[in-house]
């Protein structure tokens, strides 16, 4: 009888503390796999696995590709490679980002529910934005389960939160019920799984793709929209799959509606803050023509550069109030909202 025995868990902001509480508090004996997707800078250098190590009664491990899964087994993804699992083992992949993140829980989850079905529990933590909720979505649609740490418990609570309004979720707990829940759902008989859309199975293969080695004959689901990825600047396919839409380039990037307006909030303070440098340097020119002027008794020139530096004043007091209403809309925002 297969049980729920593949347990895959999503966090950001937030997500060291929860993950170590998490950890530390399930039996020794769990007859299942944790697989674990946490956002870290993939410049960094994460400790997460050794945190988890000093806490768990579990063997907690960063594992290699093709790994083989072992129950009692935690495997925690690394810095700048997707965690993905496939039947009896563990993919470790630098595929495309979704929603500029890697690893990304939603492409964790969705290997998880296009490779093991109802086999699955699916657990978002703490952390900003909605990246999980497509992932929960697959495992439910699979046959799986889902699982929430109950927003007001949440350091962060905008995941949880999202993956509420937008699933059916099974479960929602403050942290500290997860442990003793978890305990007792890998016991549950799985059931049977049920068929995914082609969709998953796509983008779990352009998931599990290294950029030097990918595949050309992976096409790209969806349609083309007329919005342009902040990523690499191709066209953004529109995938809509059970009733939810979501975004991925020729490339392949992807992005969920609020990430793709996180992105577009990025792209645009950072044109924003070019465009407040560049008046400044111009303030600074104009001033040195100004004065220039001033000596050779041009006083008509003078009062040109005078009136360009204050029209660049004003236009740098018009940017940077652009940029305090981008900040507004951003994810600190959301979190808040």
């Amino acid at each position: 009888m297969a049980t729920k025995d593949i347990i895959v868990v999503g966090s950001s902001a937030g997500g060291v503390d929860a993950l170590q509480r998490l950890c530390a508090a399930l039996p020794a004996d769990l007859p299942a796999a944790i697989f674990i997707a946490q956002h870290i800078s993939p410049s960094a250098r994460s400790v997460l696995p050794q945190l988890l190590n000093k806490v768990s009664p579990l063997k907690v491990l960063s594992p290699v590709d093709e790994q083989e899964i072992e129950p009692g087994h935690i495997y925690v993804g690394a810095p700048d490679h997707h965690i993905l699992i496939r039947p009896g083992r563990v993919l470790m992949r630098r595929g495309p980002y979704e929603n500029r993140t890697r690893p990304a829980v939603n492409a964790l989850f969705r290997s998880a529910a296009v490779h093991y079905g109802s086999r699955v529990i699916g657990v978002v933590l703490t952390g900003l934005l909605d990246d999980g909720t497509e992932g929960l979505i697959a495992i439910k649609a699979a046959g799986g389960m889902s699982v929430v740490q109950h927003p007001e418990d949440a350091e962060w609570p905008s995941m949880p939160r999202n993956a509420l309004k937008r699933d059916h979720v099974d479960h929602a707990l403050p942290l500290g019920d997860l442990p003793p829940l978890l305990a007792r759902l890998v016991t549950q008989e799985a059931g049977p799984s049920i068929p995914l859309p082609k969709e998953f199975a796509t983008e779990d293969s352009i998931a599990a793709q290294e950029f030097a080695v990918a595949e050309p004959d992976i096409i790209t689901p969806g349609q083309a929209s007329r919005i342009s990825c902040p990523d690499c600047g191709g066209v953004l396919n529109e995938i809509k799959v059970q009733d939810e839409l979501r975004f991925r380039c020729q490339v392949g990037h992807a992005y969920t509606p609020l990430g793709l307006a996180a992105a577009q909030n990025d792209e645009l303070e950072r044109a924003l803050g070019i465009a407040v440098r560049t008046h400044r340097d111009r303030i600074r020119l104009f001033a040195q023509m100004s004065e220039n002027a001033h000596l050779r008794g041009l006083g008509h020139a003078e009062k040109r550069w005078e009136n360009a530096s204050e029209e660049s004043e004003h236009l740098i007091a018009v940017l940077e109030e652009a940029m305090a209403s981008l900040r507004k809309t951003g994810p600190e925002a959301e979190a808040e909202g």
